[in-house]
Formats: C-alpha cells, sequence, structure tokens
C-alpha cells in the first residue's frame, strides 16, 4: 500500500463552485442538510433528525473549544492600518488555558497584515475605554511574529482583553467580514474551554432539541478540548505529503474522559478536530507503554509518528488508554494537555472512531485526505452527491454522517 508521504495532493481534487460555498449558516441550525453514508449507500436527512441514525449506546465526543476574537486591527499614528491575527502563545506557557488568564502582558505567535509597514521599535496602541492595549514585536519567526502584548488592567485576561480588542476570525474563503450575528453562530451552543481561532463547524448543528433527542434515545455526550489553529486552513502547497509541515494543536482532556472511552463500544466524532484529539489519545497510549518514563513534551504526536513506529506497537484501545491513565496516575495528572500532529490520510485505520459527523471540506486540504482515509476511494461518491443535489459546502455549510468498518488493530499502511 502507498505510504501517506507519497500521496499527491493533486489526486484529491475536485471542482467547487463559488456559488456552493455557504456565505452565512441557516436561520436554523439544526435545519441543515445530513447526508448519510453507510456500506457505501448514500441517503439524506437533516440535523434535527440525527439521533434516529445512530444506535442507542453510541457515545458522540464533541469538541467544546470556544472561538476567541484572534483578529486586532491597529492604526497607525500615520493613520494605516495593521492587522495583528492572534495564533498561539509564546513557548513560556504550559498550554492555551494558562496563556489566556495572563494579566497586563502576554507574548502571542501572531499573523501580521501589513507588517512591512511596521517599522523596528515601533510601538502601536489600542484604546479600549480607559485600557490601553501596547503591542510591539519581540522576535521574527519563520513563519509568523512573536509580539509582546501588554494593557493597562491588572485584572483583566488575555481572553477578557480579546473580547473587547478583537474580532470573529471568519475563514478566509468566506469572503466576508465578520458581522454581530456571527459572534453567536460561529461558536457551537456547548463552546467552553477559549483558545480556538476556528470553530469546530461539525458542531455549529447542533441544538438543545437534538441534544435532549440524544439523552432520549441513550445516546452519550462526552467532551474533549482541541484548539484550532489557523493551520487547519493551510493549503498544502508541496506536491507530495512529505514535504507538507502539519500544524501542530494543543488537545485538553480529562483523566474521567479517557477513562470513559475506554470503556465505550462504539465512538462516533463530532468533526474532524475531536477524531484528531481521540486518535491521538490512543497513540499517546502506546508511546507511553513503550517508555513509561517518556516526558509530556515527547508524548507530543508528531506528523509520521505512526507510519514511522509506532505502528509496529499497535494494542487494544482498552490496553492503550490504560496505559495512558497509568502514566497520567503516576504523575498526578488529572488533564492530558499536549499538543498533536497527527496527519490523519489514506492508508490510516482508526482505532478509536466507528463514524464521524463532518462538513464538505475544501479541495486538496488535509481535511479532505481525513475524510478519505475513512472512506477510501468512495469519498468521490460522497461529494460528488453533494454536489448534484444542492448541499452547501464548508463552514457555514451542510454536513455529513460516515460511518466505517472499525478494523482496529490494523497497521495504518
Amino acid at each position: 500500500m502507498q505510504s501517506p508521504k507519497e500521496i499527491r495532493i493533486s489526486d484529491y481534487h475536485y471542482d467547487l463552485p463559488d456559488s456552493r460555498i455557504a456565505r452565512f449558516p441557516l436561520e436554523e441550525r439544526d435545519a441543515s442538510k445530513l447526508l448519510v453514508w453507510e456500506n457505501g449507500n448514500i441517503s439524506e436527512d437533516i440535523y434535527r433528525n440525527l439521533p434516529s441514525h445512530l444506535q442507542p449506546g453510541t457515545s458522540l465526543v464533541f469538541n467544546n473549544t470556544r472561538v476567541v476574537e484572534a483578529r486586532i486591527l491597529f492604526t497607525k499614528p500615520t493613520g494605516g492600518q495593521i492587522e495583528v491575527f492572534a495564533l498561539e502563545p509564546g513557548h513560556q506557557y504550559p498550554d492555551i488555558t494558562s496563556a489566556m488568564l495572563q494579566t497586563g502582558s502576554v507574548q502571542w505567535k501572531c499573523l501580521v497584515g501589513g507588517a512591512s509597514k511596521w517599522k523596528k521599535g515601533m510601538v502601536l496602541e489600542k484604546q479600549l475605554g480607559a485600557t490601553t492595549l501596547k503591542a510591539s514585536i519581540a522576535d521574527q519567526l519563520p513563519d509568523c511574529f512573536l509580539l509582546n502584548l501588554e494593557w493597562n488592567a491588572a485584572d483583566m485576561t488575555f481572553a477578557e482583553l480579546l473580547h473587547r480588542a478583537g474580532l470573529i476570525p471568519l475563514p478566509p474563503y468566506l469572503k466576508r467580514d465578520a458581522e454581530a450575528s456571527d459572534n453567536d453562530r460561529y461558536q457551537t451552543i456547548y463552546a467552553k474551554e477559549e483558545g480556538s481561532v476556528a470553530a469546530p463547524t461539525a458542531g455549529l448543528h447542533f441544538t438543545d432539541r437534538i441534544f435532549e433527542s440524544l439523552r432520549e434515545k441513550q445516546i452519550t455526550s462526552r467532551f474533549v478540548t482541541l484548539h484550532v489553529g489557523a493551520g487547519t486552513f493551510k493549503p498544502v502547497k508541496s506536491e507530495t505529503m512529505e514535504d507538507h509541515l502539519m500544524h501542530a494543536e494543543f488537545i485538553d482532556v480529562s483523566t474521567d474522559n479517557i477513562l470513559a472511552l475506554s470503556k465505550d463500544e462504539q465512538i462516533v466524532a463530532v468533526g474532524t478536530t475531536s477524531l484528531r484529539t481521540l486518535e491521538s489519545l490512543y497513540w499517546m497510549g502506546i508511546k507511553a507503554s513503550l517508555h513509561p518514563n517518556i516526558s509530556l513534551e515527547e508524548m507530543e504526536i508528531k506528523q509520521w509518528d505512526v507510519y514511522d513506529q509506532l505502528q509496529y506497537n499497535m494494542l487494544p484501545r482498552e490496553e492503550a488508554l490504560q496505559h495512558l491513565l497509568t502514566y497520567m496516575h503516576l504523575r498526578k495528572m488529572e488533564r492530558m494537555v499536549c499538543r498533536t500532529r497527527l496527519l490523519i490520510a489514506p492508508g490510516y485505520q482508526p482505532q478509536m472512531i466507528s463514524g464521524i459527523i463532518t462538513n464538505f471540506h475544501q479541495p486538496q486540504s488535509t481535511l479532505l485526505l481525513l475524510i478519505a482515509a475513512l472512506a477510501g476511494p468512495r469519498w468521490r461518491e460522497i461529494y460528488d452527491y453533494a454536489l448534484t443535489h444542492d448541499f452547501r459546502f464548508l463552514s457555514y455549510g451542510d454536513g455529513s454522517l460516515i460511518k466505517i468498518q472499525n478494523n482496529r488493530i490494523v497497521k495504518p499502511y
């Protein structure tokens, strides 16, 4: 079987007319169309009927990250505008949550629009009532800037500052500025942990009505956290995947949730971020089984870890997660907070899930590769059907439920 490193991204192209991209959400979240793919068969429904397509006893796993107002506009004394896009904290902070709780000052990795106009030593200021936000360049990194951000409100956290100073960062392919309604609609109704610069969009369709129906059908809802980075929109520019650098993202999952997941029979991930979190936990368990004294930093799942080495030491899901729990117990860890760069591409065999609920993704993207890993070559049938049956695409579009046969303990390729 072809190594994922040899995958040519051009083989995962499809024509997406601009008219099929949903610029705005529907008035009702759960009125979006739902494509159901099972055993190669496709059917249509709407999201509010999702529970009827799931078996009692299934566990749905949601990503409860919250999108922060990551776009900050500064005006120079000369009148020119510089846009700062807050990506992730500097390396001195152990996790995004800790960095978000910093008061008075913080260092943050940022993209800068109009960086050529930001002269060395210049301090930008933004007035927020009685609070003044100052920004200066600490360092220029290969793909972004490290900024010093300071504000004169000692009890105000960085998360609170962003709420006041920033704008919701809509995906670039929507080609419009954020509106007041996006503050609500570009968040899931269960968003809790602040730190994402993009929404886990599969969850945007869920309503209180759906959650009530899930409970009535004895379908469990579990919540994990993966803070979505801007890298989720990063185009694959290399000819083959070997030369593409997968972005890193923070996951945060409690020991209670990991224990529950180790006992769940059927798990369906709500979104690609939930899926990457679940699969990363599995491989962290494999690392813990091989190297009980491994450092937390070494626990990070690198892009090719599962294809280069870990695949030769696979265990049943329950055992892998128990090794992870033992690792955490010995270190008195109540939560696993760690980075992952896991790339899920054709040839990968999921070890945690039997299905995914997800939107329709961009051509030639790592998210589309993930779908192709689950559905195989028949991913084209799913997307062709969606294109010819008036489904809406991307973040504010419709979605799908893809059910798979879970072939656990099968090497990724």
